[in-house]
């Protein structure tokens, strides 16, 4: 593996990271200068200085090997959280080192979990930097920059091959370069939308724009201690649940429905499967916390349980009510909505619908061959064959996954935090959902746990956002023939 290849294009992610740190800066000082100003101007030239360096040194390459390709999305994952430490350290605060480091990683994963016990105290540059790292991380910064920096060349299309899962490829049909600008436009595209709407419905500018950053981005860092509750509004609930419903759709398919084309979200069996989901167990919720008296009316109950459902669902995480309330039923369909997440070929995180569907199907046609031992089953989704693989690697991913979750659960425990606390965190931060239960709730933080597990949090949240399998395979890249 050529190492100096693998920086250079680290260096040209790190350009693009250093562009939307200026731009905060920019932010902050229409806001008089305020305190995050210099913190985020000097982040952005350090960074900027960091990357530039290989771009003289390195000569560009037109081929990128598989084990390059693996490094340079991962690598740009973990500098890129490591740079964006740097607004947070130079403003200081309550970003101590781990700190810092926790709250960078939450953005770029888009998990938006947070150590801030009082967001409103931050200055608007640095409020919009925590958005803005969301927004990055939504669409995946080596994405991002295969898109704006065409000295990419042929390189594009081992680097988006690497940072996309395997059961969202298989829903494009279009050359490399088209996906991505596909991608980026109707991401932005989307944003825009979300963030006019909501200044329509009554928040400020500055509240419409980074809401809807990390709504699409479905990260669910909000500008409020109170997150959504702060707004008391059913209009604005109402623009965010269809933003980040659309958000943790496959890309493809929007574009596909955009265009009028056969395969899109009315036709798609993944699209119905997830909404339908989302119906079924807001319904399940709202009856239940009516029943239990705690809301007055079946419509209020119904209010609060949608959002909530689609806010874990899309993994964005935002809230409107203290679940830790709710009744055990109410919390246990969450916890569900937190493991199974969205679509593939979207910005939220989790195990994925599509994944849910294809286990489901490999099961029935397993009993179906235990009573036809010579039948030829073939798994489908959408009317496409699943290969033999694409299954195997599915099946895999769930016990990984699976399995890391119960390992960090066990690390939550020897910390004496409580069952609940331990096993919504250890999902909650590798589905890059953010809020769990308990202590780390849906209006609580992740500021009272251990410098220890903050960093374990940030191990699970990384492998998680990296489709688990992106982040191991580099640990044994040696091993590689």
């Amino acid at each position: 593996m050529r190492v100096n290849v693998v920086i250079r294009y680290i260096g040209l992610v790190l350009q693009f990271v250093a562009a939307f740190m200026l731009i905060s800066a920019i932010v902050s000082m229409i806001n008089s200068h305020d305190s995050a100003f210099y913190p985020l101007l000097l982040s952005s030239f350090m960074t900027a200085l960091l990357g530039i360096f290989p771009l003289f040194f390195v000569e560009r390459v037109d081929e990128i090997k598989t084990k390059e390709g693996y490094a340079i999305v991962v690598g740009s994952w973990l500098v890129s959280c490591i740079v964006g430490m740097f607004p947070y350290l130079i403003w200081g605060g309550e970003f101590t080192l781990v700190n810092a480091w926790f709250e960078s990683v939450s953005g770029f994963t888009t998990t938006g979990a947070s150590i801030l016990n009082d967001i409103e105290f931050l200055p608007q540059g640095l409020l919009f930097w925590r958005s803005a790292s969301a927004w990055i991380g939504g669409m995946g910064v080596v994405m991002f920059a295969l898109v704006i920096l065409p000295s990419m060349g042929k390189s594009r299309h081992m680097l988006s091959t690497v940072e996309m899962s395997t059961i969202a490829k298989d829903n494009f049909h279009y050359r490399s370069k088209v996906i991505l600008r596909l991608l980026v436009t109707i991401y932005t595209g989307l944003t825009l939308i979300t963030a006019l709407a909501l200044k329509y419905a009554g928040m400020t500018w500055f509240d419409a724009v980074t809401q809807a950053m990390s709504s699409c981005g479905t990260c669910g860092f909000s500008t409020k201690n109170l997150s959504v509750a702060f707004w008391d509004s059913q209009i604005i609930e109402t623009i965010m649940m269809v933003a980040m419903t659309l958000s943790a759709i496959h890309y493809g398919i929007l574009y596909a429905t955009i265009t009028g084309r056969k395969n899109n979200i009315f036709r798609s069996e993944v699209v119905r499967t997830f909404i339908g989901m989302m119906l079924v167990i807001s319904f399940v919720i709202a009856l239940s916390l009516y029943a239990a008296d705690i809301y007055p009316t079946f419509g209020n109950a119904l209010r609060h349980a949608s959002f909530q459902v689609v806010s874990i669902a899309t993994t964005s995480g935002f809230a409107t009510a203290d679940t830790n309330t709710w009744t055990s039923l109410a919390i246990v369909l969450l916890m569900f909505c937190t493991v199974i997440c969205g679509c593939a070929g979207s910005t939220s995180g989790g195990m994925k619908v599509d994944r849910l569907l294809i286990a489901s199907k490999v099961i029935r046609n397993r009993m179906k061959i235990q009573l036809h031992p010579n039948a030829v089953i073939r798994t489908k989704m959408d009317g496409i064959v699943q290969e033999e693989s694409t299954q195997s690697l599915v099946m895999t991913f769930i016990l990984s996954y699976i399995m890391l979750t119960l390992i960090g659960t066990i690390i939550y425990t020897l910390f004496n935090y409580d069952l609940l606390t331990s096993f919504s965190a250890s999902i909650a931060c590798i589905s890059n959902v953010g809020p769990g239960f308990g202590v780390i709730g849906s209006m609580d933080n992740f500021s009272e746990l251990p410098s220890t597990l903050k960093l374990w949090s940030t191990l699970l949240m990384l492998i998680g956002r990296l489709e688990i399998f992106g982040f191991i395979q580099l640990l044994f890249i040696r091993a590689w023939r």
